[in-house]
């Protein structure tokens, strides 16, 4: 792991793994990367967007409430800002593939063999390597040990008694989530080892999916001709490299579970903080051959010899009987499970390996509420649930395989669909887990509405969907650190509805609770007047009956969407059937000012006028239809005569010299449209014609007049081809409207054109700029990216819906 000695080395390495994994499990598409290359030539150029003086002159209204308020938060109360565009995160391309389910926190593992991002209190994330975190293997032969050797590129200043510096040119790492492999070559050794890392993210599975939990499986492959004891030794501290592991009280205690035939061995980590406590658990599967052993209790400071030298006479550890006694202040502890087996000359062998944590009584930064954890439901709120967890993991992770194999295997055998589609398609659901993700049940008397109801009806106070599953949300991103940024989960919201449906309808039943009904964090414009929030709920809405069939979810939203809808009639103040924006930025591009009639704001209104005809029929509710029906014969008439121009749709009807601006989000009204099912026939709103115009145009001038073709879609171009820069969003990309984009030309036939558009972000950020696990919302042309890991990439799975329609039309045609 360390770099390779010249680049020939590294290539000829890079193929032999290649040609390895298939013979160790590892699928042929994914995430790949050499340990050994480290994107240097990337590091320094690819910088975070701050706050800079320009973009606050630009803004200065904005940039001055913004700079008091951030004054205030930070300095005053002391706390962390929801968004700080003042101390943006850097770029550190050292991520893999996420551990543990939906709702109960992660730990991601990196590429490079380290434990470095930990996401255990809820929405809070500390970006902290814990150099004690390690897996060390020993091969002995004949009662000596041969070779003992950390799995680790680390060479820390602690810890110095233990050997380090694997290097990397040995290596391969290889993601596929909820999956991820690093392949070992032991140098001299004639041993390969293969590290199988497992979540349980299984789609339409609402227990398993929950679990804090995650699995690595060892596969040993010996080339000798003489048999091998091979130990595999894992070491965890008690904590996640912050403060509060020195507060003392912490302590570690062995345990032993079996149950129904199976037996598990490990440590339990009790982390004892006032609030939000937990434990991790390490453990190791117990079986026939195979020796488990312990250490309770090691200091992770210092030079650490005596563990060293514990595994390295034997390969075991002494395995002490009863707890280690709290730490004192100041003091931090670590514990270690060993599992050994024997592997024969020319053969193979596995040893299995959990990590589980359990903190399933949780709070929020108020305080004001405690919450239990999904997962919770099947393995108790005591706080005693980690043994179980962890003999549960061991013994069901083969099931989980199973399932995620039949779950995946179908698009990536599909050989019409690119490697790089199918690489991303998997790995961007890691936001599903590691977007500060909370997944609570709901105590039986609440009351979702605050006790507020219709006369009409509309919706009760728990639906069942709740009480069965729950409430669920997720950050806006990992430095937008907002609960359900509606604007933005109309886009990822794909990814719920097609894989977690009952997920989706929860979220939007739910209006009410901590941090649910905390709904204006955001505080850089008044939300209460933007243009697209009401409109992306009625869109939403539909899209998910048409997708479920759900007829009492339709029933429980039809008076919200008349009520959302009546109140979005306000914004057309000149009764032509289109709503005007307001003049500043407002609606999801929150940096980029529109006036009046707009290409999003407008065809997103067309589009939900047009589902509240199509859901008015349904329900039979004929004087909504009718409303409606007139309401969508002026506003189409409207927005065809105000915004096409004869190729597109213009940006907006400001007379300002951005008016007619490309927009490549101007067909998002549209796009959901499709999505749905509609947009065509009785229910066409936008001319066929003119979206396959805007669509082209959009490709030819957003994409490939941008970056010579190769970094997506800008959000914005002038019509000489090049990018608008009249506001601090109109020359980014931003990835989720891309895959958006790209979905819709899918679904109007201009497939090579919307694998195209959507490769050139793949390549950009997993690729060429080494944001592999924190895909950002935008990256403008010049080496500027601005908050990583977000959550409308997720989009992505709308071009998957957009592939099985087309899949299904043609299957269906004559």
């Amino acid at each position: 792991m360390m770099e390779a000695d010249d680049a020939s080395t590294s290539a000829a390495l890079m193929k032999k793994f290649a040609s390895t994994v298939k013979g160790v499990g590892v699928p042929e598409f994914g995430w790949r990367i050499c340990l050994a290359h480290e994107f240097q030539e990337k590091r320094k150029p690819f910088q975070a967007s701050n706050v800079s003086l320009s973009n606050i002159v630009e803004h200065l209204g904005l940039g001055v409430r913004y700079l008091k308020w951030w004054y205030r938060k930070t300095h005053v109360e002391k706390k962390a800002p929801f968004i700080d565009m003042i101390n943006s995160l850097p770029l550190r391309q050292i991520y893999g593939a996420p551990l543990g389910g939906f709702g109960g926190g992660t730990i991601t593992k990196g590429w490079r063999g380290e434990f470095c991002r930990w996401q255990l209190k809820p929405g809070m994330y500390h970006y902290k390597t814990v150099i004690a975190d390690q897996f060390t293997v020993c091969l002995r032969r004949g009662g000596q040990t041969l070779y003992q050797q950390v799995l680790s590129v680390e060479r820390p200043h602690t810890l110095q008694g233990w050997n380090w510096g694997f290097c990397g040119s040995f290596a391969f790492y290889h993601a596929l989530y909820p999956r991820a492999w690093t392949v070992y070559d032991l140098p001299g050794q004639n041993v390969t080892l293969t590290c199988r890392q497992v979540s349980p993210i299984i789609p339409h599975d609402y227990q398993d999916t929950s679990l804090p939990a995650g699995v690595f499986v060892w596969d040993i492959e010996n080339r000798n001709d003489f048999a091998l004891e091979v130990t595999i030794m894992f070491t965890m501290m008690n904590g996640t490299g912050t403060k509060d592991d020195k507060k003392g009280g912490h302590w570690n205690e062995p345990f032993h579970l079996e149950k129904e035939g199976e037996a598990v061995s490990g440590v339990l980590l009790h982390h004892c903080t006032h609030i939000n406590p937990y434990t991790m658990a390490i453990a190791a599967r117990a079986q026939p051959g195979r020796h488990l052993s312990h250490q309770t209790a090691f200091s992770p400071t210092g030079m650490c010899r005596a563990l060293w030298t514990d595994l390295i006479t034997d390969g075991q550890l002494d395995s002490p009987a009863g707890p280690s006694p709290p730490t004192q202040k100041g003091e931090k502890t670590a514990a270690a499970v060993a599992a050994c087996c024997t592997v024969p000359p020319l053969g193979k062998n596995t040893l299995e390996f959990s990590l589980v944590w359990d903190m399933p009584r949780i709070h929020f930064g108020a305080g004001e509420r405690e919450h239990l954890r999904r997962y919770t439901r099947f393995f108790g709120s005591s706080g005693d649930a980690a043994p179980k967890l962890s003999h549960y993991t061991l013994t069901h992770y083969r099931d989980w395989e199973r399932k995620i194999e039949d779950w995946q295997r179908p698009i990536l055998e599909n050989r019409s669909l690119p490697a790089w589609y199918k690489s991303a398609l998997f790995n961007e659901l890691y936001f599903l887990s590691d977007g500060g993700t909370v997944w609570v049940e709901v105590p039986s008397d609440a009351d979702i509405t605050g006790g507020l109801r219709s006369e009409q009806g509309g919706l009760p106070a728990l639906p069942p969907v709740l009480s069965e599953f729950g409430r669920f949300a997720y950050l806006e991103g990992q430095e937008y650190r907002m609960y359900n940024t509606y604007d933005v989960h109309f886009y990822a919201s794909f990814a719920l509805i097609m894989l977690w449906p009952k997920l989706e309808l929860s979220l939007q039943y739910d209006v009410d609770d901590e941090p649910w009904e905390r709904v204006n964090a955001y505080l850089i414009h008044d939300t209460a007047d933007w243009k697209d929030l009401n409109l992306k709920f009625v869109l939403q809405v539909y899209r998910d009956y048409h997708l479920t069939h759900d007829h009492t979810y339709l029933t429980d939203m039809w008076p919200v969407c008349q009520a959302v809808m009546e109140s979005e009639l306000k914004f057309d103040t000149d009764g032509d059937g289109l709503i005007e924006n307001s003049g500043y930025a407002d609606q999801t591009y929150d940096g980029w000012t529109v006036t009046g009639p707009s290409a999003y704001c407008g065809g997103l209104w067309l589009a939900s006028v047009c589902v509240m005809c199509k859901m008015a029929q349904i329900l039979k509710d004929d004087a909504v239809y009718q409303k409606y029906s007139d309401v969508l014969e002026r506003g189409t008439a409207s927005f065809e005569k105000i915004l096409w121009n004869g190729k597109y749709y213009n940006y907006d009807n400001s007379g300002k010299s951005y008016s007619n601006s490309v927009m490549s989000d101007q067909c998002a009204g549209h796009w959901f449209l499709r999505a749905s099912g509609i947009g065509d026939g009785e229910f066409q709103v936008f001319p066929q014609s003119n979206i396959h115009s805007a669509l082209k145009t959009i490709f030819d001038l957003n994409v490939m007049s941008f970056a010579n073709g190769t970094m997506g879609a800008v959000n914005g171009m002038r019509p000489e081809g090049v990018p608008d820069t009249s506001s601090v969003q109109s020359d980014e990309v931003w990835i989720g409207v891309v895959y958006g984009l790209a979905a819709t030309m899918i679904h109007e036939g201009l497939v090579e054109e919307g694998f195209h558009t959507a490769e050139g972000c793949y390549r950009t950020v997993w690729e060429r700029l080494g944001m592999a696990f924190q895909t950002p919302e935008a990256y403008c042309e010049k080496n500027i990216f601005r908050s990583l890991a977000y959550m409308r990439p997720l989009s992505i799975w709308a071009m998957q819906l957009a592939l099985e329609r087309r899949e299904a039309e043609e299957s269906a045609a004559p």
